[in-house]
């Protein structure tokens, strides 16, 4: 079929994005995200507004120049590409609007578990672990960095250092120790 008859939808793919996030947030709960996880989307979303959407415009346009867009391969992958960042500004202007931005750094000093700690344990078979408490857009598993809705960052929430709490696995029942929770320092103006 001829690609003139043809309407690429990114409607769906959107739809499916924030369905599959909005599902991570418990319903009736906030969508929390710490001062430095607001910063990072912003950051992400200016640059797609100031930089990386204006140049993708410009090669369009010159590509659109040229004559026959039919088999243009600049004006064809340039006009995908400025879908797929229109789409990401969107998610990401909703993201922000919806975030519920919370300092963790009033609870320095404090030992019980709350969002935004780090915290060190030790699980049943003796291995340690450090985590930090963030929110769904700022997760990062390979730096330490989980969910606030995830098991064991419930697990964890309202705990105290020594504490021993338990937590449902894959494998069983798990006994975490917790050995140290601690939290930024307030930053200073």
């Amino acid at each position: 079929m001829n690609k003139a008859f043809v309407k690429e939808s990114d409607a769906d793919d959107e739809d499916a994005e924030g369905a599959a996030l909005a599902a991570a947030i418990p319903a009736g709960s906030k969508n929390y995200i710490s001062p430095a996880g607001y910063k990072a989307i912003k950051d992400e979303l200016l640059q797609l507004i100031d930089i990386d959407r204006p140049e993708v415009v410009k090669i369009v346009h010159w590509a659109a120049s040229n004559g026959d867009r039919s088999e243009n391969g600049d004006y064809i992958y340039g006009k995908r590409r400025l879908r797929e960042i229109d789409r990401r500004i969107r998610f990401l202007t909703k993201r922000m609007d919806s975030a519920f931005v919370v300092d963790p750094s009033v609870h320095h000093g404090n030992d019980q578990v709350f969002f935004g700690a780090t915290v060190s344990y030790i699980n049943k078979a003796g291995e340690e672990h450090t985590v930090t408490i963030v929110g769904i857009d700022e997760l990062d598993p390979l730096k330490g960095k989980i969910s606030w809705v995830s098991p064991v960052a419930r697990a964890l929430t309202k705990a105290r250092e020594g504490d021993v709490i338990t937590l449902q696995t894959p494998l069983g029942m798990d006994e975490l120790e917790i050995v140290e929770v601690s939290y930024p320092a307030p930053i200073e103006d």
